[in-house]
């Protein structure tokens, strides 16, 4: 009798299907991608443990997570962090992941989500000096191993061709990875501590009301766009000026002069059927950040994007 009422149910549900013109196959499927700079292993800032770490990944609700930093004084806290999630974890792009890892890529890896379906991950920490905000705004920040050969500039050219000089390399790299992927169609991430703003961020806008010195079309997120890459954050809150999404850094106050407050974490996506549903920034309080975890164990703000996959493949 159970088998014939379930048999029964099981009907009724594909029958549902039909009648509103969907196949069961097509059911939306729910993939939270997120990307964290944990800051020297996740136990130096504010002293927290590792495990307050973990606990911000969970209040994301994330399936997936770039991690950077992930070495500590006491070494490499990568597989401890994955031990308190119960998840997978590749050493090699700093992925933590309740998915399946199926195969280990160039900064990235490929992992078999709950529908079956692949998708690709690539994780990336790229160079933070020069940083073109602190050469504009002639800042030498005392932490920094480089702070005394720091080439200070005035023009968006000038701020476009040293970008290029610090980081094009690393993120052409990557971006070649991706293009070798056969299925031109795949589910492809790539996400991670930029060290670089968004040319949707240094606007003309921006530069007018004084958020930002000038405008600068920064070429790491240009290059993305060009990839076919959408930035989840803008697409959900495409207006800069009322939605700064700042991730660098709750270690400092926004008016404070040895810094400059910058949206320089991403998750960037691409593939069929794939579409960006909510994005929220991890942090220290509710004014800053849309999930709180207090005392916040990094010195950057987390960015979490919800993804929902309605082709089937």
């Amino acid at each position: 009798m159970i088998k014939n009422l379930t048999c029964l149910i099981l009907s009724a549900v594909l029958n549902c299907f039909a009648l509103i013109g969907l196949s069961p196959t097509l059911l939306a499927e729910s993939i939270g991608v997120m990307s964290y700079n944990i800051h020297r292993g996740g136990i130096i800032h504010n002293k927290q443990p590792l495990s307050q770490t973990a606990k911000g990944i969970q209040l994301a609700k994330a399936d997936i997570v770039g991690i950077q930093e992930t070495r500590s004084p006491k070494g490499d806290t990568l597989k401890d962090l994955a031990k308190l999630l119960g998840w997978n974890h590749d050493e090699g792009s700093g992925i933590v992941t309740r998915y399946e890892i199926v195969d280990s890529l160039y900064k990235g890896v490929k992992v078999k989500l709950d529908s079956a379906r692949h998708a690709y991950v690539f994780n990336v920490h790229l160079s933070s000096h020069p940083y073109q905000p602190y050469q504009l705004l002639e800042i030498r920040p005392k932490w920094h191993k480089h702070t005394n050969n720091i080439t200070f500039i005035k023009t968006e050219a000038e701020a476009i061709e040293w970008a290029k000089k610090a980081r094009g390399a690393e993120i052409a790299k990557v971006l070649r990875q991706v293009k070798s992927i056969a299925d031109k169609g795949a589910l492809v991430f790539v996400v991670g501590d930029f060290n670089e703003p968004s040319h949707l961020d240094w606007t003309d806008a921006a530069a007018k009301v004084g958020r930002h010195p000038i405008k600068v079309a920064y070429p790491t997120s240009t290059e993305m766009g060009k990839a076919g890459f959408s930035d989840s954050y803008r697409k959900i809150y495409p207006d800069e000026m009322k939605n700064p999404g700042l991730t660098w850094s709750p270690k400092y106050k926004l008016d404070d002069p040895r810094t400059h407050p910058d949206r320089i974490d991403f998750v960037y996506f691409k593939g069929n059927g794939l579409e960006v549903s909510d994005v929220k920034i991890v942090g220290e309080n509710k004014e800053n950040a849309d999930i709180v975890v207090a005392p916040y164990p990094s010195d950057h703000r987390a960015v979490v994007a919800t993804f929902t996959l309605t082709k089937a493949k």
